[in-house]
């Protein structure tokens, strides 16, 4: 079954990445789409018979194509509200230079890279906590975790902001 499912693949990619590029808008997300599909489908195909291949391959492009197109809005709305110059100016206590704007921009960059390297579930936490200000409790019971375990993942998202910011 397996050489079945790649030579499906194979046969397909191309129609699946125009498929994701219309969805997403940009052909590199929709690579990195249908390759990441490629890995699903391919671990499903290897436990079950699947009666519609094609159509499961296609479904899981779209669901990913969903799920880029709602974590993008949700990184431009928190990103959005941001005042480069505002926070330039409080942090330096003077007028904001082009340098710190810069500055401001690849931070919130370099952290915008880092909440995409989070696991989902990581992720979701610290996004809660940090930028809706949900309680733990809360986060616990939207995930459907323990409280100590949704502290853990606050935690560890934050040092890994850190770390990926340098500021460690």
């Amino acid at each position: 079954m397996p050489s079945d499912t790649a030579s499906l693949f194979a046969e397909h990619r191309r129609s699946l990445v125009d498929y994701a590029a219309r969805l997403v808008g940009s052909r590199a997300q929709a690579e990195d789409l249908v390759q990441e599909a490629w890995l699903r489908f391919d671990e499903v195909a290897r436990q079950r018979l699947l009666v519609e291949p094609l159509g499961y391959l296609y479904r899981i492009v779209r669901n990913l194509a969903v799920d880029a197109q709602r974590r993008g809005a949700r990184e431009r709305s928190i990103f959005a509200g941001i005042d480069l110059d505002l926070a330039a100016a409080v942090s330096l206590d003077r007028p904001a230079t082009p340098e710190a704007k810069a500055l401001y921009r690849d931070e919130i960059r370099l952290l915008g890279e880092a909440l995409d390297e989070l696991p989902e579930r990581t992720r979701i936490a610290f996004e809660m906590h940090r930028f809706g200000g949900s309680k733990l409790r809360e986060i616990a019971e939207f995930l459907g975790i323990s409280v100590s375990l949704a502290r853990l993942l606050v935690t560890d998202a934050m040092q890994h902001c850190k770390e990926r910011l340098g500021w460690l």
